[in-house]
């Protein structure tokens, strides 16, 4: 796998791509699609949260845990498909939130990428998966990899919103320096969630916090 990751991030995460951990698992996707699996998303893409948001460039961190599996809909960003794929649940559920909470009307457009273009970091821990196959990549070294990203945000940046839904994300708190960032935990806002995400008013206390903080506030529209 040609790893294409924008500059900065090249440059923050060199290290990782030495590591034992990244090679196995970059000889294992090369060998699930020279066994005629097909992975998701496409190779160009696998990065693409990193390419549309740079290091410097990052001011909410949106966490998500694997990529979606069906046909056209992983696009490299979490909770985000392509235009012209339905909305999955979830993100339907985050439309409907965030029409409530800043009263407005989204689009129903389910590209992200106008927030990702922003500063919001749409991350999931697993970066690739097994077409149908929920989860089939979330023991081959992704988790590793992805907990270094939130480190080193944590680390080496001031101020980011880590949005931290369900019970997954909210374990990756304990990599976030609480002191230096900003964390607002919720439920997921899957149906599954039975709700309990709604009513969370993530998206005008992250753009409170940003106006604090001397940051632009996201525009959440689509």
């Amino acid at each position: 796998m040609d790893v294409k990751i924008e500059q900065s991030w090249k440059n923050a995460l060199a290290g990782e791509f030495e590591k034992d951990y990244f090679v196995s698992l970059v000889r294992f996707l090369h060998s699930e699609k020279a066994a005629g699996k097909t992975i998701y998303p496409p190779g160009r893409l696998i990065f693409r949260a990193f390419e549309l948001t740079p290091v410097e460039k990052v001011k909410v961190v949106i966490l998500g845990q694997d990529p979606y599996h069906g046909v056209g809909q992983a696009m490299g960003l979490s909770f985000s498909v392509p235009d012209g794929i339905k909305a999955p649940p979830s993100l339907v559920n985050i439309f409907k939130e965030i029409e409530s909470d800043l009263g407005i009307r989204m689009s129903g457009s389910p590209n992200l990428e106008p927030w990702a273009r922003q500063g919001v970091l749409l991350l999931n821990a697993m970066l690739t998966v097994e077409a149908g196959r929920a989860g089939s990549h979330s023991r081959i070294g992704w988790q590793q990899f992805t907990d270094a990203v939130i480190r080193y945000l944590s680390d080496n940046c001031e101020g980011i919103v880590f949005l931290l839904w369900g019970n997954y994300a909210r374990e990756k708190k304990a990599l976030i320096d609480t002191g230096k960032h900003f964390v607002l935990e919720a439920a997921h806002p899957s149906p599954l969630a039975g709700g309990r995400f709604f009513g969370c008013r993530h998206f005008s206390r992250t753009n409170r916090i940003l106006s604090d903080e001397g940051k632009a506030p996201i525009n959440w529209q689509l």
